[in-house]
């Protein structure tokens, strides 16, 4: 696959005004993000931020036993490694490529000088941090009080809205280390979605053929998190 040429694919990189922009450009390392790639383990020192632009990454927590559950999903909205500007230099969780694609890379005493200039850049991304607040919060209540079939839904969704078309490559195995259940309840979710003409899925593949019925299907945790994204960002940042 071809590297991206165009930052500006990531909504963040978008927003940013032209000085900032123009300070950045040179500094941007375009890079493959393929399905997979661990770009950081809990507890590491973070040596750069990370902008998808067709990729998308999750940020897994895991328990010592080696189980794993989702917290938060970044894709071309966002980046990845906010504990390195929020002061932390570390942080528990865990950044794993979902969906394989493109991004780039900024180098982590960059984005520290970039941040602590108390200009556009820090607003910016303190807004940004809010919005993934939300979600890693809306996630935890959704865990734990919604159905099976409704946090895959909500899933679906949250990645569909980080990607160009409407298939996503992922299998059962992967999507029940991000929803933290077992692979079996996966298959039978997943089967009752395709049963009702909302998703084809095959080998891996999940097509999704009726987004509005997923909409429809979901509970309310996928439009509190676009909501508050729409909210706190720019209307080009809007997923």
């Amino acid at each position: 696959m071809a590297i991206s040429p165009d930052p500006r694919k990531n909504h963040l990189l978008a927003a940013l005004p032209d000085a900032e922009w123009l300070r950045w450009l040179p500094q941007l390392e375009a890079i493959e993000l393929p399905l997979g790639k661990v770009l950081y383990e809990s507890g590491s020192t973070l040596n750069y931020v990370y902008f998808p632009t067709t990729a998308i990454v999750s940020l897994l927590y895991v328990l010592e036993d080696g189980a794993s559950a989702e917290i938060a999903v970044v894709g071309n909205e966002g980046i990845v490694g906010i504990s390195l500007f929020m002061g932390g230099e570390s942080t528990p969780s865990r950044a794993v490529v979902q969906s394989a694609g493109h991004g780039f890379r900024l180098r982590a005493r960059t984005m520290k000088d970039e941040f602590n200039r108390a200009g556009p850049v820090l607003h910016l991304m303190l807004r940004y941090t809010q919005a993934l607040i939300t979600q890693m919060a809306q996630t935890a209540v959704c865990n734990r009080h919604h159905s099976l079939d409704q946090q895959l839904c909500r899933w679906l969704l949250l990645s569909l809205d980080r990607l160009q078309g409407n298939e996503l490559v992922m299998t059962q195995e992967l999507i029940a280390n991000m929803l933290g259940v077992r692979r079996e309840g996966v298959t039978a979710a997943a089967l009752h979605l395709q049963e009702d003409g909302l998703i084809r899925y095959a080998r891996g593949h999940i097509t999704v053929l009726d987004r509005q019925g997923l909409e429809l299907r979901t509970c309310e945790c996928y439009a509190v998190v676009k909501k508050e994204c729409d909210r706190l960002l720019p209307n080009k940042l809007a997923t």
